[in-house]
């Protein structure tokens, strides 16, 4: 699982560090591609897959079917780590999100985002809002399952 937040440098190649604990689960492949938050995701080659397959199934007379598949498959590129753990970053993915210099890399589970340092800060500000939080999640059932 991708857990965590961690800031790296981007290189002047837009070349991305990958935190050592991220990169075994990439091994066997992983797509770059455009986030819901302005930021981007980074999903193994099997999550990959599991979404393509769920938009690939989505009504295509549907306009708004059709602009996910646009956000997610037209701005999805392939990436592999190298020897160092680094990993390229598209030019268009990099000034979708203005991203140059340092990037925060911040674990979701199945993927991970990538973040611009402010973006990322505003995400924080919003997390730590308890009282908005008490709102926001109250209607999200994480209680145990267990019958």
């Amino acid at each position: 699982m991708f857990l965590g937040q961690f800031q790296h440098n981007l290189d002047d190649k837009g070349r991305l560090m990958i935190p050592a604990r991220f990169r075994e689960l990439l091994e066997g492949g992983a797509y770059i591609t455009q986030g819901f938050d302005r930021c981007l995701m980074v999903l193994t080659e099997t999550y990959f897959k599991q979404v393509y397959d769920r938009i690939n199934a989505m009504n295509l007379a549907d306009p708004t079917a059709r602009l996910l598949r646009r956000l997610i498959l037209a701005n999805a590129y392939p990436v592999e780590v190298d020897k160092v753990g680094r990993v390229l970053v598209p030019q268009n993915l990099r000034e979708f999100v203005g991203l140059n210099g340092e990037a925060i890399v911040a674990g979701q589970g199945d993927y991970f985002e990538v973040w611009t340092p402010s973006a990322w800060n505003d995400q924080m500000k919003q997390i730590q809002d308890t009282d908005a939080n008490n709102q926001r999640f109250s209607a999200l059932n994480l209680s145990s399952s267990k019958t």
